[in-house]
């Protein structure tokens, strides 16, 4: 679901002041966040987004997605929604038909009623997701400790994005809680980083919260290895550290000032990462 490309090698120095030592054990993969926290989170930004697209209008474009506006980030999302509470719903085990990210901007509700299909397929989502069964078994494409558990995750932080998106679009992006931004980066990378192919030079970028002590090391060569990792900065090539909050939207490339994030070593490390490193509908 996105292209990954290498980026350049530089050997990078431990940041002063950090106590590597003291950070959390590598052992998280929803260990901080439960499913039915994702869903309460699911359930709040959903409602979050849909009033930012009320207050910015249809035609406000939406900085994190230059192509859209917020129609399109309605639409795009919306069917996301209805996409995966077909799997919780019905328990398919293989991935069916979907849409192409044409076909659903192109064919989504006219204006007048796509506020009001937004939400009905969002409230739907939740309602699916917190009366499955915690034993489904269902298609998920991601490690999870359950199907039920992935499908919580993804689309929370799927919807999460999103409402960032749409409150930039509108006025100011609200933080998100420590631990589910920390969770939020932490699908990112070990999920979605080792998928699709990689070209370029070696390297390594070790992310950190100031915030929740997490630490993560990625490590690009003939793929991307991400893990979640403690004491490994002495061996990055680019260190960057800052809240969960504002890291989870930098490293979704929703974060265009940066907000209190440093970096330690080449900053172009860290910028190639972002231009290069996608997930895609695709």
């Amino acid at each position: 679901m996105g292209e990954k490309q290498g980026l350049p090698h530089q050997q990078l120095a431990t940041e002063p002041g950090t106590d590597v030592q003291a950070r959390r054990p590598a052992d998280r993969h929803d260990g901080m966040v439960k499913p039915e926290e994702h869903i309460a989170e699911l359930d709040a930004d959903g409602a979050l987004l849909a009033a930012a697209a009320e207050r910015a209008g249809l035609d406000a474009p939406v900085p994190g997605c230059p192509l859209w506006k917020i129609r399109e980030l309605l639409r795009h999302t919306g069917y996301v929604h209805r996409w995966a509470a077909s799997y919780v719903a019905h328990g398919y085990q293989e991935e069916v038909d979907r849409c192409s990210e044409e076909e659903l901007l192109r064919d989504g509700p006219g204006d007048a009623e796509l506020l009001g299909w937004f939400r009905d397929g969002h409230a739907e989502l939740v309602t699916t997701l917190r009366s499955a069964d915690p034993a489904l078994n269902c298609w998920a494409f991601l490690d999870a400790p359950s199907p039920l558990a992935f499908w919580a995750r993804r689309q929370a932080h799927e919807t999460a994005i999103h409402r960032a998106d749409a409150q930039g679009a509108a006025d100011a992006v609200t933080a998100f809680p420590s631990a589910f931004a920390a969770d939020g980066i932490d699908e990112l990378l070990v999920g979605f980083a080792s998928r699709g192919e990689v070209r370029g030079h070696a390297l390594s970028l070790l992310v950190q919260t100031t915030d929740t002590g997490d630490e993560w090391l990625v490590e690009v060569g003939d793929g991307i290895v991400a893990r979640r990792s403690a004491g490994d900065a002495g061996r990055a090539d680019c260190l960057v550290a800052g809240p969960a909050s504002e890291l989870y939207l930098l490293l979704w490339n929703r974060l265009p000032d940066g907000g209190s994030v440093t970096v330690s070593g080449d900053p172009e490390l860290l910028r190639s990462w972002q231009a290069q490193v996608k997930v895609t509908w695709a």
